[in-house]
């Protein structure tokens, strides 16, 4: 795999002068340029690469996504931690751990995820993929069950972006009666006006297939026209430098904002610029 080398950065006082359509015909160059499998090998999105069963890229992928703020090298590191803490094996480990399996997760933290945390998206996560709790109410197998009716429940195909899906992920998650109240800090909801960066980037990776090789397309029920951009500081710089973002504060309303200009280049696909905004902020240092 050929190392990704960043492009020369453009240079503040052209981007002053930028039109709309010089914008979007940069951004376009730069998404071609960096959603390819070189991107991976830096990025959380490797986490879920190391598998090939359906359940195991939701399950890392999921908690690559979660631990996914800070030194990209540190949530990589940790990330490949809980995973051998698991034996390599997060589907198999969720749904037929024993209770002294359990204590390999004891001590496991993450600037302030703890083991606290982890225990209840274990039991959480065990509960789904075992079949003993559904959010639409329905029975399945358990060689059938994936994470992805947690967030599309409340989905319609009509609806303009994933407000639902990730309000519904909220409350499912949280449904069980010990849920700890600490633990919901790591699962946000734009309910609480979060931006949902790490959720959105997690649903960008399971909804996206442009066959690119990054993002992996696994689902199906939410559209890539849907999905809202996961805003990140370096996104949100990028973003407002580019005057495609003017809302000052990083909340889900800027998010939406953000994601209605990036509609106005690509309706169907919007968030693929998330690779583009992301990448100028940190390989070219925009």
């Amino acid at each position: 795999m050929h190392e990704l080398r960043p492009r020369p950065p453009c240079g503040e006082d052209f981007v002053f002068m930028m039109t709309p359509s010089q914008t979007h015909a940069l951004l376009k160059q730069r998404v071609r340029y960096y959603n390819r499998p070189a991107f991976i090998v830096r990025d959380p999105v490797s986490i879920p690469h190391r598998y090939s069963k359906r359940q195991d890229i939701e399950i890392a992928g999921l908690f690559a996504a979660v631990f996914a703020w800070g030194n990209r090298t540190t949530i990589i590191r940790k990330s490949i931690e809980l995973l051998e803490r698991m034996d390599n094996a997060p589907h198999d480990f969720i749904l037929n751990h024993r209770p002294a399996d359990l204590r390999r997760l004891n001590g496991f933290v993450h600037r302030t995820f703890n083991d606290t945390d982890l225990l209840y998206f274990v039991d959480l996560l065990h509960h789904h993929y075992s079949g003993k709790k559904s959010p639409d109410g329905k029975r399945y197998k358990p060689a059938d069950i994936s994470l992805e009716t947690a967030f599309s429940y409340r989905m319609k195909r009509q609806d303009s972006d994933t407000h639902q899906a990730l309000t519904g992920f909220h409350d499912y998650f949280f449904s069980l009666p010990y849920a700890p109240d600490r633990t919901r800090k790591h699962i946000p909801t734009p309910e609480r006006h979060s931006s949902c960066k790490r959720l959105n980037m997690f649903l960008r990776w399971m909804v996206r297939n442009d066959k690119a090789g990054v993002d992996f397309g696994l689902w199906r029920s939410i559209r890539p026209a849907q999905l809202i951009c996961p805003l990140d500081l370096h996104v949100s710089r990028v973003a407002r430098k580019l005057g495609l973002l003017h809302r000052p504060q990083s909340d889900w309303a800027a998010a939406v904002e953000l994601t209605e200009q990036l509609r106005k280049i690509d309706p169907k696909d919007p968030v693929k610029f998330d690779f583009a905004l992301f990448s100028l902020g940190v390989e070219e240092k925009f």
